[in-house]
């Protein structure tokens, strides 16, 4: 990591996010979009999940207007979190995985993955870098 930047809310995440896309740089930027989490997931507040995610979906359009040739975006859960759910611990759904770039097939279908730890196996492999951890890539499954 060589750069860390604290924020306080989903649309705040995006928008610095946005002001690092605008950056010249090579590597990655991870963003964690803590109100689904904290806010609404674990404090059950499925209107306010939908409000958040609404709020995402609006903002997914300058997102990917402002991505690069060869940019690769991927949008995922870290983990179930069913806002509906009872109690505040995580649920136990798969999580969703959204990928996108011009390198990126439209329509690709990966499938029910065996470990969220195939993102980071997609990740090195598509940043060309040696990845020692779990998981298997789905690059070659995704990529034009």
């Amino acid at each position: 990591i060589t750069h860390s930047v604290h924020t306080v809310s989903n649309m705040d995440g995006i928008e610095k996010t946005l002001e690092c896309m605008r950056e010249e740089f090579d590597g990655l930027i991870f963003t964690n979009l803590v109100d689904f989490d904290s806010k609404y997931g674990h404090r059950r507040d499925p209107a306010g999940y939908g409000k958040a995610l609404e709020e995402f979906d609006s903002a997914l359009p300058e997102l990917m207007a402002a991505m690069r040739g060869g940019d690769l975006l991927i949008v995922c859960a870290d983990h179930g979190n069913d806002p509906c759910y009872s109690g505040t611990d995580h649920t136990r759904e798969y999580i969703p995985i959204i990928a996108f770039g011009e390198m990126v097939k439209k329509g690709a279908n990966i499938g029910t993955r065996s470990s969220f730890s195939d993102i980071g196996a997609t990740v090195a492999e598509y940043l060309g870098v040696k990845y020692g951890g779990k998981g298997t890539s789905f690059w070659k499954e995704i990529a034009l």
